[in-house]
């Protein structure tokens, strides 16, 4: 037989189809027809005759899949498996067994709901979802390549991230704010940290002499930028097209570079945040607020009795209407409850509740806990004294929905200088009142009033009386527990500009219904009655003073400690992140030859999406500022059907472990057909529908009966659909390697729930010849014990155990991650050094906690691990096995269970 040369080979195993495996689609290659390109269309929801499986229109689309392949789904699972699920799922964390408990034996209908709003509001929500986009955007703390320098200030970036989501900041804007955060929202440093996304990215610091090794080092730094914000945002892989139009989908080599030419301003480097203004929710800030709030009930419980009857008693000499019974009423001369006990107030930022009522500074506001009734028809009252006319844009009290993005406001000034306007979101609800200018609020505390009817009316009231003229617009309905109040802000979650108000607020009200004129007169003429602080202090005893005065020094203390805080302004001198540059014009390089340039092009998005205009209306030799500005809101565009589908379907991915399409950055030919089209497409309507908040897409995911099936395999679904592809069960999944750590830390009760904040090191960085080198230490101090997500983490450096099972190294985008098994990890758990450790600290608690009895102690262990009871016949075993080889080795049997490492 004659010897085949290599080429010959290789033809035929090209030709036998072992070099290349096409994709299951009909045509060669994706067109702009291509179904992910094409605009959104609502579809129907499937009906179904099994109405009582169905818990809201997620089921009916998957059920009606599993009905054409002769497949039904799997029942519910228990509720010890739920609320391990959900806890996993949305905080990262195990729940506790006092969680544990108290949902297994709630039996309200709405005991799983209020398990997830609970989880939804921690703070850990924050940090478990913020791990996955930060997979997604490749964060890393080193530059990686030859050197591999450190970046010691890119970890405000991965607080940011946390504390957008916890705060459910709109999807669009989270988008926004990190490819155009310093443009958007100039002088902030939520804009200045938020941008740093664009510099996530490995970045070569070797400059060779020669001039075109150094220009192709910027265009592999530009590719992998544009590739990260094309996989990220818009789930195609735009980067392939740097050298050649794209072998697949329909992207040219054209649009490659006005996508690049777009970001060509980008360069990295640290910036000072020294003077910026933030929006930080720190946990110091948080303790000092709860200590405040600690004396000014006390100093409340002193005055409140007294001035209430000074406050009849001047009542008494005055002729007055009957007022009106508010829903929720504040006296912030008082103190920040709500008199009905349902809404108590939480200051924000520099405000601040002394005697003369709520102080507004312009960098502070307060806010109330979510509404749990739906308001439809509505009076808003507020008593407030400005400090100064010339103020501009403020909000005096506001009723928004929990993202800020949907509210009604009474605001100062905003369209007219020193006048009063009701403001809304677009000023969808706003016209002109037409009233006077405001004279007297410098002085004294004015009384406003906006009465919202449901034929879309608005009237305005000043001091009781009407203020202009009443208008007709819209009307906007808030459900319950989708709003709240917010005072001194017009609208939003952080500081911003002319948003805020400066003055003082004495007190507000709010009807949850229409007042008439009469009733509005009444209210303001009760609300004008006040007490002065001297002839409060005249009426109180000796003993009362004394009190008062103990309560009053403990307060200004905490007052000093919170402005000491807040004069730091953000936790960082420095952030590593975008240093804009003079873009210059970009040119298209033949071949992506760096010195064969074609010709100029101007930045632009993408000609494929039809739906949206592609042209950005720029020179080819825009400014930076321009280019990122008009590719933020391209891309967010809300007739991109790429931007809501990929988004929804990560956060799909993430809760089922794999997503309807099951390339998350691959929306294009190369990827996947997504298994339920339609359901894909109701869920980016629903998303954009519910004004991009991330955490109601959430809660709508988690309440579906889809979610709640338990994870038993049935033989005859398996052989039909193996990969679960059509959801017939919920598929186990292993936890994250960063889940598996901070669980541990849990169990021992060692972890360190600090948020925010620089991070910890577990690693000791040297240099040799140049180059920065990262070592494992021990793990063995308090500050080390926070949650794995604000580990340093530098590219390329070994981490053990986290490495073993699978947590990606960020010099790569990590949107799927592998999910390896392998004789490593069995040994890493039993013989890693963090995992011996926390062994030994576990039965240490388990000691402390229950004595020396070790029927206790193994119940305990069960319960802290596998959040379930210790069966009967698994307790003689484990009882005679820590009796020949101890509680410690024990608790690392259980750290090595199936049960404690796999979600369910």
């Amino acid at each position: 037989m004659a010897k085949l040369s290599k080429t010959s080979l290789l033809k035929i195993l090209f030709a036998a189809g072992f070099l290349f495996v096409s994709p299951s689609w009909g045509a060669d290659k994706a067109d702009e027809n291509w179904w992910s390109l094409q605009a959104i269309q609502k579809p129907l929801v499937p009906q179904s005759a099994n109405q009582k499986w169905i818990h809201n229109s997620i089921d009916a689309f998957v059920l009606a899949k599993l009905k054409e392949n002769q497949l039904t789904p799997s029942s519910q699972a228990d509720r010890r498996t739920l609320i391990r699920r959900l806890s996993y799922d949305l905080t990262g964390l195990p729940p506790s067994s006092a969680e544990v408990k108290a949902y297994v034996e709630d039996q309200t209908p709405d005991a799983y709901e209020n398990v997830v709003n609970r989880l939804l509001a921690s703070p850990h929500y924050g940090e478990r979802w913020a791990r996955h986009w930060l997979d997604v955007v490749h964060y890393g703390e080193s530059h990686g390549f030859e050197y591999n320098q450190p970046r010691n200030n890119s970890w405000p970036y991965r607080n940011w991230v946390i504390r957008a989501l916890n705060d459910d900041l709109p999807y669009d804007r989270f988008v926004q704010m990190q490819i155009a955060g310093d443009v958007i929202a100039p002088g902030s440093a939520d804009g200045l940290i938020a941008v740093a996304c664009l510099v996530t990215g490995p970045h070569n610091t070797t400059r060779p002499n020669n001039d075109t090794m150094r220009k192709t080092m910027r265009q592999d730094e530009i590719e992998d930028l544009v590739g990260m914000v094309g996989q990220t945002f818009l789930g195609l892989t735009v980067n392939c097209a740097r050298c050649h139009d794209h072998k697949f989908d329909p992207v040219s080599q054209q649009d490659y570079y006005a996508l690049a030419a777009a970001l060509a301003g980008v360069n990295p480097g640290d910036r000072e945040l020294k003077g910026l203004t933030r929006g930080d929710d720190v946990a110091a800030l948080k303790k000092l607020r709860e200590q405040e709030n600690v004396w000014l009930k006390e100093i409340a419980a002193v005055e409140k009795p007294v001035r209430e009857r000074l406050l009849k008693e001047a009542d008494k000499s005055e002729q007055k209407n009957t007022p009106p019974q508010p829903t929720a009423a504040w006296n912030f001369t008082n103190d920040l409850t709500d008199a009905q006990d349902k809404l108590p107030v939480t200051l924000k930022g520099t405000a601040k509740q002394t005697p003369e009522g709520l102080v507004l500074n312009g960098k502070g506001w307060a806010v109330t806990a979510p509404l749990p009734y739906a308001v439809a028809e509505k009076t808003l009252e507020v008593w407030v004294k400005l400090k100064d006319l010339k103020q501009r844009g403020g909000g005096a009290i506001t009723l928004q929905n929990n993202s800020g993005g949907v509210f009604d406001s009474i605001v100062y000034g905003e369209r007219e200088a020193k006048r009063w306007m009701a403001g809304s979101n677009g000023f969808v609800r706003t016209k002109s009142f037409g009233g006077t200018e405001e004279t007297e609020a410098e002085q004294q505390a004015v009384h406003f009033a906006a009465v919202y009817r449901a034929d879309g009316s608005i009237t305005g009231y000043r001091n009781g009386k009407l203020y202009g003229k009443a208008y007709t617009t819209g009307f906007h309905r808030y459900p319950a527990n989708d709003a709240h109040f917010a005072f001194g802000i017009r609208h939003g979650t952080a500081l911003g500009s002319n948003r805020m108000l400066t003055g003082t607020i004495t007190g507000a009200r709010f009807y949850n219904r229409a007042l008439n004129a009469n009733e509005v007169a009444a209210s303001a003429g009760l609300g004008t009655i006040t007490i002065t602080k001297a002839q409060l202090t005249e009426a109180l005893t000796a003993d009362q003073l004394e009190t008062r005065r103990q309560a009053t020094s403990q307060l200004v203390g905490v007052r000093k400690d919170i402005s000491a805080l807040l004069a730091k302004g953000p936790q960082a001198d420095k952030v590593y992140t975008v240093l804009a540059r003079n873009p210059g014009v970009t040119q298209v390089l033949n071949r992506g030859n760096v010195r064969n340039p074609i010709g100029p092009v101007a930045p632009a998005g993408l000609p494929a999406l039809k739906t949206i205009n592609a042209n950005f209306g720029l020179a080819d030799n825009a400014p930076d500022a321009q280019r990122r500005a008009k590719l933020a809101e391209w891309i967010t565009h809300p007739d991109n059907p790429l931007f809501a589908r990929v988004m929804a379907n990560r956060i799909w991915h993430y809760h089922f472990g794999a997503g309807l399409v099951n390339t998350p950055n691959d929306f294009g030919y190369s990827g996947t057909a997504p298994s339920h089209p339609a359901l894909l497409d109701h869920l980016a309507t629903y998303f954009a529908q519910k004004k991009w908040s991330i955490k109601a897409l959430h809660r709508y995911i988690v309440t579906s009966a889809t979610y709640k099936q338990n994870s038993q395999p049935l033989p005859a679904a398996m052989r039909v659909d193996a990969d679960n592809r059509l959801l017939w069960r919920m598929s186990p999944r292993r936890m994250t390697a960063e889940e598996m750590r901070d669980t541990m830390l849990v169990a021992s009760g060692k972890l360190n729930r600090q948020l925010g904040g620089i991070g910890y090191r577990d690693v000791r960085a040297y240099q040799f010849k140049g180059s920065n080198f990262y070592d494992i230490i021990a793990q063995d101090k308090p500050e080390q014990f926070r949650r794995t997500i604000y580990r340093f983490s530098p590219r390329g450096a070994q981490r053990n155990l986290l490495d073993t099972f699978d947590c990606p190294d960020s010099s790569a985008l990590a949107p799927n991650r592998a999910s390896t098994t392998t004789p490593l990890q069995s040994l890493a758990l039993m013989n890693n050094r963090f995992v011996l450790s926390q062994s030994d600290l576990f039965a240490e608690r388990l000691a402390n906690q229950t004595g020396d009895d070790i029927t206790s102690q193994l119940r305990l262990a069960h319960e802290l691990t596998l959040s379930r009871a210790l069966a009967p016949n698994q307790l003689t075993l484990a009882e005679a096995f820590v009796k020949k080889h101890g509680m410690a080795a024990y608790c690392r049997v259980l750290l090595n269970t199936n049960a404690f490492l796999y979600v369910r």
